[in-house]
This record gives structure tokens, C-alpha cells and sequence, in this order.
């Protein structure tokens, strides 16, 4: 807490001193927990964009500086000397692990990578061409359905066997998404292979030949899940807390995630990226894009440029941008014209003086798209794998608000604009 004193008042002169709180990192907050009982009003916040939902310890961002902590980690030195599973281990745990710590993890996540061969004959019911998001939201939302072992959301145990189960087994569940889509049988998880290599292998891999993961690509998919791991209280974020505050099956709580995610404002961007630059169709096109981006009477976004938290480069960004020109040149796609088009809008976006003024600098949409692509990941895919990433942290925003001992049911206010009350008329009256 802070020593300062806000006041604020009604206009019958009654008066509330709603304490300044002060976290580790960033902006101050008032705690307004009192002001209706006090004044007997509501603050007005549209979208939640200068309110503090919940107190937690896990991610930290400071959009005007472009810094992205994942425990007080700064999310450069994860990428550059990390991996997943680790910081996996990190955001659900506070701290990076020990060998041995590790080792037990890596374990459990290995050994909870199967499904029930059930949830898989749930697909049986999609159409072929249903779009994946649809399909995870619906699946890991059946998995309620399964695991009554481990749906005591107040057991730490059970808080743990879920989250294990719940990271190991989206992996598995995306590529059986992708895998019905394209008509494929399922490929089963392998425990000897690591979890991106693993993964890349169940949505790649078929029957009929020899399969071998590129290291490339697998290292490439490992920092992006990294770096999409967690995003502090983001949309989807946020609607698993909504959700798990109700004390609802775990399961139904990342399913709303998910659903969430799906989004195109959150979860699409690197879908709208690409999409974007099969509308511009070609290099010779950049100059009247950017031309059209720039009016804005034209209705014409730039997609994957500029953030509505980082008001600088995006952190994530700076670190995907290297990977993103390794990977093209490794994989041989440099010569994809759609890829091309990208390299060649972010060489002109990054030099000229509208973007800069504006601090529309390529985000890490733009980048994850591009890599999403020359790694063969269908554009209506992409969204899904963002989903496998960001498990991690929804599972652990759900353990931080259960295992607080203050945690009440998300209930938002309102300002109420409709009819006052009147009086009900038989059909026959009115007019």
C-alpha cells in the first residue's frame, strides 16, 4: 500500500479514500473494492483497459518500453537460452527448475501425452471441413468428460495432475484436428521424441513412409511457443479466470479460452497477415498498399504492424524476426513469392517515416504467420498452434486465482442506458 490519499466524492458530498496499491513493476492501482458501498457508484471502463482485474505474479509488461518478463525473466534471454518445456515449468512453477525438477516434468508431460481413444471418436462427428478452432474448443471441452480423478479444483494434486495433463495433451488433440481434416489416420505420440518434435511428427507423419523431424523447424516451433506462452491478462486469459471463478470443471475453463483465442483480434492476427498478403498479391503491389494503409478513408489495415500494448517494437518481435529469415533460408521457401511479399513489406515498413512516427513496426503476428508458413502450417491452423502455446499460461492464471484464498466470482457491473421501468400492456391496447 501506499501512503497517498485519493478522495473522491459525490455530488451529496459523501466521500471515499480507496487505497493506492503498488505492485513490484508498473503503474500504481486504486483499490476500489469500497467505492459503491462508499458512494454508491461504479467506475466506467470500457474493454477493461485501465483496470487492474486481478492481482497476480506471473507475467509483467511494460508496453511503453517494450518489455516482456515471464517470472522477472526477461522473455530475450528465455528465447535465446531456453526452451519451452522450461519455461513451461517456469510460469506454472515461479521458478526455472533443476536437473532433477526437469527431468520429473519432461516425465509427466511424456507420459500424459495419450488420449482416450474416445475423445478421439468424438471426431467422427465433425464435418471434414469444420474449421479446427471449432474442433479443440468442442474436444478439450469434452475432456470434462474424462479424468474425474483430477477435477478437485481445491486439491493441489488434482490442480497439478491437470495442468500436466492438460499441456501434454494439446499437442495430441491439435494434430488429430488437423490430421481429420485432411482425411488422415491419426498418429499416436511418440515418448522419445521431445515435445515439438513430437508434435510436429503426429501432424506430419503418415503410415506410409518414414517421417524424420527437421531440427530446423522443430527448434523454429519451440521459440514461438515460447514466446506465445503467456501474455499477462489478455482476452483469453482473462475469460479463463471469468470462467474458472465459478469453480467450473478446469477443462470447460481452457475450452473457453480457446474459444476466445479464436478471435480474429486476438488469436488471428497471424491469419489476417497472411491473408493480407494474398490481397496484395505482389511485390509491385507494396507501394499502393502502404499508400492505402496510410488514408484512412481507404478501410485499409497493415496487419501484424504495431500493438495495442507495445507502443514500442514488440519484444517478441525483435526475437522472432532472425529466426523468421534462418528458417526461410534454411527450409529453401525464400523464393515463395507470398513469403517474398512479406520480406520485402516489412524492409520498407521498417524504413519509412509514417510507420516510424507512428511506431507501426512489424509485431510477432507478422513473423509467426511467415514461419507458420514456410514450416507447411495451413493459414486456418495457425490460431490452433497459438492455442498449444498459451496453455501454459492459462493453466497457471487458473492455479494463481484458485489457490487465493481471497478469490471471488468474476461478476462485472454495468452502465444501464435501456427503458425505465413501465408497466406491462395486453396485446390488444397497443398501438
Amino acid at each position: 500500500m501506499s501512503n497517498k490519499i485519493y478522495k473522491l466524492s459525490d455530488p451529496s458530498g459523501k466521500t471515499s479514500a480507496p487505497p493506492l496499491r503498488e505492485g513490484t513493476l508498473g503503474p500504481a492501482t486504486l483499490d476500489i473494492a469500497t467505492l459503491y458501498r462508499d458512494l454508491e457508484i461504479f467506475t466506467f471502463d470500457p474493454g477493461f483497459v485501465a483496470t487492474a482485474s486481478c492481482e497476480s505474479k506471473i507475467t509483467f509488461i511494460d508496453g511503453e518500453k517494450g518489455v516482456l518478463l515471464y517470472r522477472g525473466y526477461p522473455v530475450e534471454q528465455l528465447a535465446e537460452k531456453s526452451s519451452f518445456l522450461e519455461v513451461a515449468y517456469l510460469i506454472l512453477y515461479g521458478e526455472l527448475p533443476t536437473n532433477i525438477q526437469f527431468e520429473a516434468f519432461s516425465n509427466s508431460i511424456k507420459r500424459h501425452s495419450m488420449v482416450n481413444e474416445a475423445v478421439l471418436r468424438f471426431f467422427t462427428g465433425f464435418h471434414y471441413d469444420a474449421h479446427p478452432m471449432a474442433m479443440l474448443t468442442a474436444v478439450v471441452g469434452s475432456l470434462s468428460a474424462f479424468y474425474h480423478d483430477s477435477t478437485d479444483i481445491h486439491n493441489p494434486k488434482h490442480r497439478e495432475v491437470f495442468a500436466h495433463r492438460i499441456i501434454s495433451k494439446m499437442p495430441t488433440l491439435a494434430a488429430a484436428v488437423y490430421k481429420h481434416g485432411t482425411g488422415q489416420p491419426f498418429v499416436y505420440p511418440k515418448n522419445e521424441l521431445g515435445y515439438c518434435d513430437n508434435f510436429l511428427n503426429m501432424l506430419f507423419s503418415v503410415p506410409a513412409e518414414p517421417y524424420h523431424v527437421d531440427p530446423v523447424s522443430a527448434e523454429a516451433l519451440d521459440l514461438l511457443f515460447i514466446l506465445h506462452a503467456d501474455h499477462e491478462q489478455n482476452a483469453s486469459t482473462s475469460t479463463v479466470r471469468l470462467a474458472g471463478s465459478s469453480g467450473t470443471n478446469p477443462y470447460a475453463a481452457i475450452a473457453a479460452g480457446i474459444a476466445t483465442l479464436w478471435g480474429p483480434a486476438h488469436g488471428g492476427a497471424n491469419e489476417a497477415v497472411l491473408n493480407m498478403l494474398k490481397e496484395i498479391g505482389d511485390v509491385k503491389n507494396i507501394d499502393k498498399a502502404i499508400a492505402k494503409a496510410k488514408d484512412k478513408n481507404a478501410g485499409f489495415r497493415l496487419m501484424g504492424f504495431g500493438h495495442r500494448v507495445y507502443k514500442n517494437y514488440d519484444p517478441r518481435a525483435k526475437i522472432i524476426r532472425a529466426t523468421c529469415h534462418k528458417v526461410l533460408q534454411k527450409l529453401g521457401r525464400a523464393d515463395d513469392p507470398q513469403l517474398e511479399l512479406a520480406l520485402r513489406l516489412e524492409e520498407i515498413a521498417l524504413k519509412d517515416e509514417y510507420f516510424i512516427e507512428k511506431k507501426l513496426y512489424p509485431n510477432v503476428d507478422f513473423y509467426s504467420g511467415i514461419i507458420y508458413r514456410a514450416l507447411g502450417i495451413p493459414v486456418h491452423m495457425m490460431t490452433v498452434l497459438f492455442a498449444i502455446a498459451r496453455t501454459v499460461g492459462w493453466v497457471a492464471h487458473w492455479q494463481e486465482m484458485i489457490a487465493d484464498p481471497h478469490m471471488k466470482i468474476g461478476r462485472p457491473r454495468q452502465l444501464y442506458t435501456g427503458t425505465a421501468k413501465r408497466d406491462y400492456m395486453e396485446i390488444g391496447k397497443r398501438i
